[in-house]
């Protein structure tokens, strides 16, 4: 069983809890979104494995994730990148952070105390995890902009959110 950390609004630890038991009781926790673009300014999306304990099937950022007890959030974010992509050495840069709170059909919540970070990559193609990805792909940000405003269901709820943050900054 993997324990996350518990946090309040200020990102300070309560404590910690099994991953499932925090997502079934929607207790704020601690987690990263990373988000890769490529040196022609395109970002990296793929989409969620079906047998993802939620949000299988969902087109979203690079990858996601929350940090083992004890890990620095940046550790963690490269850890999962190597996991999930095979993508090791990139520089990430930690943009901003935010608290956000979607309860899923299946009875989990997802309430997380979210650090994003970005970093630039042209390794291609990555060596993907496919317990994780389904199916993955580069894509402009104005094109995928236009597509989450056309299909917002095909989207994860907290990378529209940081797609919307993103927005002013890129």
């Amino acid at each position: 069983m993997v324990d996350v950390i518990l946090v309040n609004e200020q990102d300070q630890v309560l404590g910690q809890k099994e991953k499932i038991k925090a997502h079934k009781d929607g207790d704020l926790h601690r987690a990263f979104s990373v988000i890769l673009y490529n040196a022609k300014g395109e970002m990296f999306i793929h989409k969620r494995a079906t047998s993802k304990y939620h949000c299988g099937g969902l087109w979203t950022n690079a990858c996601c994730s929350h940090p083992f007890p004890n890990e620095d959030t940046a550790v963690a974010a490269n850890r999962r990148l190597f996991e999930e992509l095979g993508y090791s050495g990139i520089d990430l840069i930690e943009k901003f952070s935010f608290v956000y709170k979607s309860e899923f059909d299946n009875g989990l919540t997802e309430h997380e105390f979210d650090y994003v970070f970005t970093g630039v990559t042209d390794n291609d193609p990555p060596d993907i995890n496919k317990d994780e990805i389904a199916d993955w792909k580069w894509v402009s940000v104005s094109e995928l902009t236009e597509d989450i405003t056309k299909k917002p269901g095909k989207y994860t709820v907290w990378f529209k959110d940081i797609m919307k943050r993103l927005k002013p900054i890129i």
